[in-house]
């Protein structure tokens, strides 16, 4: 994606946890699946909220733009409606998300 990361081997004193993770802002649901589908369906694992984690249990945020504009919507009902909905997807779906905002 363009964005230099190092990862080091910290050995059995410092290990791997999920307080690491890569979050990836994408601009519309073929690109959330495009990514999704290259993590989860190359030995990774789905999980809940636009969480993943590859083959390696790497930790993965892959967050729609239009989910963080919805939860930050100045409306609280729709803010709360799209963070709803939000907690029971594991992919997100931004035309359920675009759906709950609008109510």
């Amino acid at each position: 994606m363009g964005i230099p990361c190092l990862g080091l081997n910290g050995g059995p004193a410092f290990p791997h946890s999920e307080a690491f993770s890569f979050q990836v802002a994408t601009d519309d649901q073929a690109e959330t699946d495009r990514l999704w589908d290259a993590i989860v369906g190359h030995g990774g694992q789905a999980s809940a909220c636009g969480w993943c984690k590859d083959k390696w249990g790497l930790s993965w945020q892959i967050t729609p733009r239009v989910l963080t504009a919805a939860i930050a919507n100045p409306d609280p009902a729709a803010a709360q409606r799209a963070f709803a909905a939000m907690m029971q997807m594991g992919k997100i779906d931004t035309a359920q998300i675009e759906t709950a905002v609008r109510g």
